[in-house]
C-alpha cells in the first residue's frame, strides 16, 4: 500500500457514516497518524525508521486531499 492509499483509506474510515463531514475525516485522520508517529518519542526502539518515513508521507498525502 502507498502512502496515498493508506491516507485515502484512513480519512474514509474516520468518516464513520455520511454525518461525518470530510474535513473531521480529515483531521481525525491527521490525529491518529500524529499518535503513530508520537510513539517513538516515548520509545525510540518501538518504530522503525521505515515506519516513521511512511507514516509521514502518509500525513502529507492526507494534508493534500
Amino acid at each position: 500500500m502507498t502512502p496515498k492509499e493508506k491516507a485515502e483509506d484512513l480519512v474514509i474510515e474516520m468518516k464513520i457514516d455520511y454525518t461525518v463531514p470530510y474535513i473531521i475525516a480529515k483531521q481525525c485522520a491527521l490525529i491518529a497518524v500524529d499518535e503513530i508517529l508520537n510513539i517513538d518519542n516515548i520509545k525510540p526502539y518501538v518504530l522503525h525508521k521505515e515506519i516513521i518515513e511512511f507514516y509521514q508521507e502518509v500525513k502529507q498525502e492526507i494534508e493534500k486531499l
